[in-house]
């Protein structure tokens, strides 16, 4: 009696062994029908610790929180119970019936999956008017309001956004993220820099509100006609007031997830009018000032002087191309040197931008630079302005003189023409005379040359052999390989980028990769690690001048934002030579 009882215990031991041995791993779902409108969460439960956990793709949630992870450790009968859980909450992308696919783990070295859950997602559904309900009371005491300085402005007329979430006195906000930005389509646009998030006071729907300003956008639309503001929707953790209390006495709060939306805005652009408008107008609208400026005057043949032509004032500075200067045929001029001092606040765009000229004469006398125009639509006045330079005289006072030109056989003097007179003697320089001498015939057996080819095959075998070791250590260099791969592809694409001028998306995207390249050669980290932070951190531990540094970064940020905008080929040459001329100035100075 006493062996079989014994028996018994041995095996209830063994049996609660492998109960507690046996490892689980499932994923549980908070519902299994919900609307399209509402959140679902997902845990990852585990008994037992594990490694390398692979969530499924979430291919048709938007994932909106998570993955959180929790672990419990407990003691029931002498028996440890643990439990880890990872947790992610989700929103859905459409309705139907929905696969959630398998997760993956990793424990003691075996692999363990999920099984694949399935949820049904329906039309939307009414919220629940509780007011004991978190989710409702998030819905009604937070929201996101995209504020529009003008809803029918002129083509290319700055108007400005700020998106302001206003959050009710009792409730409050842990943090948010941006789920969906949106792409300012047939709009010129500039996100203006918010130093600090500052909480004010105001009013919303007549209430008192506390709100932030989260984002300034100045946009300039590039078509007449209604344009869509498309929406910019954020993921918010809101603290919400609950009716349970604290030890002291103080209001429980609870923590739930929510999706809010600024909403679409539609604004109405107006054209410009065609009455009146200008032959060489090239679309410049605001309020301008136009001069053309001269270094110099007076000067000697051969020596330089700078024109320049400049639009200052507050308007759409970067949309349009300024007039070109129309010199006499007898001065030689550089292309212009395009140059912008433009600041964005929510004002738009102010400053100036200028074209400047090198002019190099080669004869003396007196040029005249005639007088050239620029027009504008004046937003004040709704009419056009059309403002001239006025003749600038240019007096060379020293050099040769002007004896003939290309087109009429007419020389310059002062202003005053004259016939050019023909000499008999114009074609003296052609020989007539040829100097001819006879060439003795040579022959290569047994020559210099033909010794030399023997023996240099035998002189190249020591050579071939050091620079195969050479090459065979620069094959196992797998470090350094990546990062002289990585310095050849930054000027690939740097070439790549010169070519594609003109094409924005294709400019950008191998300006972008030149970038990211250069970086991996120089700063010897991967792609995956790249963040604004981390690069201005290291080039400035590797002693790169702040404004360099500055300089890089602001490009990384034109190659995200140029896609979405309205670029100039100007611009897009200026962003080219400013990336040139910054990696230049980093290798000079990097350590």
């Amino acid at each position: 009696m006493k062996l079989f009882k014994h028996i018994a215990i041995v095996l209830l031991f063994l049996a609660s062994s492998l109960v507690t041995a046996q490892v689980k791993f499932e994923a549980k779902v908070s519902k299994n029908k919900l609307g399209i409108n509402e959140r679902l969460r997902v845990d990852f439960e585990m008994n037992q610790d594990g490694d390398n956990f692979v969530p499924p793709d979430f291919e048709n949630f938007t994932v909106v929180g998570g993955p959180n992870t929790s672990v419990s450790h407990s003691w029931l009968n002498g028996v440890r119970a643990y439990s880890k859980i990872y947790s992610y909450f989700l929103a859905p992308k459409q309705r139907g019936k929905i696969q959630i696919k398998q997760a993956t783990i990793e424990i003691e070295g075996e692999i363990y999956k999920t099984q694949v859950v399935t949820v049904e997602v329906t039309q939307a559904v009414e919220q629940p008017k509780d007011g004991n309900n978190a989710e409702y009371i998030a819905s009604q005491n937070i929201h996101l309001v995209a504020e529009v300085s003008k809803d029918n402005p002129y083509l290319n007329e700055a108007i400005t956004v700020v998106y302001k979430l206003y959050v009710s006195p009792d409730t409050g906000v842990d943090n948010w993220r941006e789920i969906d930005n949106p792409r300012y389509n047939d709009f010129w646009s500039q996100n203006i820099n918010i130093k600090g998030i500052k909480v004010e006071n105001g009013k919303f729907n007549g209430e008192d509100y506390r709100y932030v300003v989260l984002r300034k956008t100045v946009l300039y639309p590039q078509k007449s006609g209604k344009l869509e503001i498309e929406p910019l929707s954020l993921d918010v953790v809101v603290n919400v007031p609950t009716n349970k209390r604290d030890f002291f006495g103080q209001r429980i709060m609870s923590q739930v997830h929510r999706t809010i939306s600024a909403g679409s805005r539609t604004i109405n652009v107006k054209p410009l009018p065609e009455a009146g408008k200008p032959l060489d107008f090239s679309g410049a609208v605001g309020d301008f000032r136009f001069n053309v400026i001269t270094s110099k005057t007076e000067l000697n043949a051969s020596e330089s002087l700078q024109a320049r032509v400049e639009v200052t004032g507050n308007g759409n500075l970067k949309l349009f191309q300024l007039p070109r200067l129309n010199l006499p045929s007898s001065l030689e001029v550089y292309e212009p040197e395009h140059a912008e001092n433009v600041t964005t606040n929510l004002n738009g765009m102010q400053g100036s931008i200028s074209d400047s000229y090198t002019i190099v004469p080669q004869f003396k006398g007196k040029y005249p630079i005639p007088s050239i125009s620029f027009s504008y639509f004046d937003l004040k006045t709704e009419s056009y302005k059309r403002i001239s330079s006025g003749e600038i005289v240019i007096d060379v006072l020293e050099g040769p003189t002007n004896s003939s030109t290309a087109d009429n056989n007419f020389a310059v003097n002062n202003g005053s023409k004259k016939e050019v007179v023909l000499s008999n003697d114009q074609f003296a320089f052609v020989k007539t005379d040829a100097n001819l001498t006879s060439i003795e015939p040579t022959y290569f057996f047994k020559s210099t040359w033909f010794w030399n080819s023997l023996l240099l095959p035998l002189l190249a075998i020591p050579l071939v052999i050091v620079l195969r070791r050479k090459k065979d250590e620069r094959d196992a260099d797998v470090y350094g390989n990546k990062i002289r791969k990585a310095d050849k592809l930054a000027k690939r694409y740097l070439s790549e980028a010169k070519k594609a001028l003109g094409n924005k998306e294709a400019f950008y995207i191998a300006l972008e990769k030149a970038l990211h390249n250069y970086l991996k050669a120089k700063l010897r980290i991967e792609t995956s690690e790249f963040t604004k932070d981390k690069i201005e951190s290291l080039l400035l531990k590797r002693k790169v001048q702040q404004e360099v540094v500055d300089e890089f970064i602001g490009l990384l940020k034109n190659c995200e934002l140029a896609r979405y905008t309205p670029i100039t080929n100007v611009e897009m040459q200026q962003d080219y030579e400013k990336a040139a001329r910054t990696i230049s100035l980093i290798d000079k100075q990097i350590n």
